[in-house]
């Protein structure tokens, strides 16, 4: 603990015999913190404690987790929650929100330095809620404004509010081209049960069948016949970069707006791992993300855009959200004050070569490895060859002490509840310290535990692991866990 802090000055006042040499101030606040929920509530403070000896005692190989800093958990907590400021910094709908105003225009400079954005709006309070904003935005901007002035407002409050498809016709064209769920995109491009399903007519590109990559060419021919007003790019399960100057071409040729989500890989993007060609900022019109996975912060969700679409983002309240969170705000920036720092760019980069060397060392254990490999923060495992569905594997590797997710794979025949893959990511572990070695380890570790694990007959579900292989790997991810532990500061 700095001894000047005034958190010291103060334990000094109050103890003053106390020996403050060995305890962090990270650690004396989150002990405090968990006293005074467990005077309230002792059930949800033994919760809580319980998830971080959860996370401590589990490798988390998670693609879309990670370990957000002392700093950045601590932001949350205070009494910013208590606050209401609908609208935007200097255009409140509530008095008394100047401090929000400093924190929220705080965070928009940063996340516009970081990504290079001429605009940011940080308010969303999850992905799905930022892709929400940048749908209702593109609507607002490209199709509702000619749309009333070609039809006149009276026209459009005759149509029946639930008849989707009369609405789309009345108003043009309303369709999004997107990654299909299986090839490596998101429920919120265009999967029918999701609102973005029913928002738009959809079309899906998908990966080539042999190599399970993008075909630029076949996208580029499925807009020019599809026209969509949204050609959306980015992923949750698409193990390689992609060329998103080349997706801007292709919105332009067909007169779209480009949109990508880059949710999963805005870290590498503020990490400069991914640059020029492969930098969506430099050619999206929109850009939507997460700040809790590669970008490291609180769990929330941020719009990036040109210009033309700066002042109806800015709208996102009341147009979908509900009213701004101050204290998810202040610890986003926190979170992009981190990652502005230079050592930002080496954590990005480990995240990616952390990747590689699983994915390799996976296929040199005998794995089937979709693409053959990764580009980025995640890579693929084809389930079946072990005999397996990714729920089977899924469930024996967390029994054994590694938490990850099943996943669909391009074309799967299982579907999107029992699977055919798992989804491995290394932004977690990076943080946590790993490096190659280790990665190695964790490889041998998932394939002894697949390797040994046999499917109960007629079931998706239902496998059985030998105790003694189990019992094994959980000791090995210990041990790594051991060496590289999960906020040593804070003793819980």
């Amino acid at each position: 603990m700095d001894p000047d802090s005034t958190l010291a000055s103060y334990l000094r006042t109050v103890c003053p015999d106390a020996d403050l040499g060995g305890v962090s101030a990270e650690a004396l606040a989150f002990a405090a913190a968990m006293d005074v929920v467990g005077e309230v509530a002792p059930e949800i403070a033994t919760a809580v404690a319980a998830e971080l000896a959860d996370q401590r005692a589990n490798l988390k190989l998670i693609a879309s987790e990670n370990f957000a800093s002392p700093a950045t958990l601590l932001a949350m907590g205070n009494w910013l929650s208590d606050k209401y400021a609908e609208g935007s910094p200097g255009h409140r709908f509530y008095a008394g929100c100047e401090n929000v105003d400093t924190i929220e225009t705080r965070a928009v400079e940063l996340a516009k330095g970081l990504f290079g954005s001429d605009h940011a709006y940080v308010q969303p309070h999850s992905g799905i809620d930022a892709n929400l904003v940048a749908f209702w935005s593109i609507l607002t901007r490209r199709v509702e404004g000619p749309a009333l002035e070609r039809l006149g407002a009276k026209d459009l409050q005759g149509l029946s509010d639930p008849d989707w498809e009369s609405l789309r016709r009345e108003l043009g064209n309303q369709r999004l081209l997107g990654m299909a769920l299986d090839a490596g995109g998101h429920l919120t491009h265009g999967f029918r049960p999701n609102v973005s399903g029913k928002l738009f007519e959809i079309a899906r590109y998908t990966v080539d069948p042999t190599t399970g990559l993008l075909d630029y060419d076949q996208v580029r021919k499925q807009a020019e016949s599809f026209r969509p007003l949204v050609l959306l790019a980015g992923y949750s399960s698409y193990p390689r970069k992609i060329n998103f100057r080349i997706f801007r071409e292709i919105a332009d040729e067909v007169g779209a707006v480009l949109m990508v989500d880059m949710a999963h890989f805005a870290g590498l993007v503020a990490g400069k791992v991914f640059s020029g060609d492969f930098d969506p900022v430099a050619h999206a019109h929109l850009v939507t993300t997460t700040t809790h996975k590669t970008l490291r912060g609180p769990r929330g969700g941020m719009v990036l855009c040109t210009e033309e679409f700066a002042a109806t983002v800015d709208r996102g309240c009341p147009l979908v959200l509900g009213g701004p969170l101050g204290h998810i705000m202040a610890a986003k920036a926190v979170a992009l004050t981190e990652a502005s720092r230079p050592e930002f760019a080496g954590y990005a980069q480990r995240i990616v070569d952390n990747a590689a060397t699983l994915a390799d060392a996976l296929i040199q254990q005998g794995a089937t490895v979709v693409t053959g490999g990764t580009d980025n923060h995640l890579l693929l495992v084809d389930a079946r060859p072990y005999g397996l569905t990714g729920r089977q594997a899924e469930t024996a590797l967390r029994e054994a002490g590694i938490t990850l997710n099943r996943n669909v794979i391009p074309f799967d025949p299982n579907g999107s509840w029992y699977t055919s893959g798992l989804r491995l990511g290394t932004p977690a572990v990076t943080t946590l310290g790993m490096g190659a070695d280790e990665m190695r380890e964790v490889a041998a570790i998932v394939h002894t535990v697949l390797e040994s694990t046999q499917p109960v007959p007629d079931s998706k579900a239902k496998y059985t692991l030998d105790g003694s292989v189990r019992d094994q790997a959980k000791r090995r991810a210990g041990d790594l866990l051991d060496r590289f532990p999960l906020y040593p500061g804070i003793a819980l």
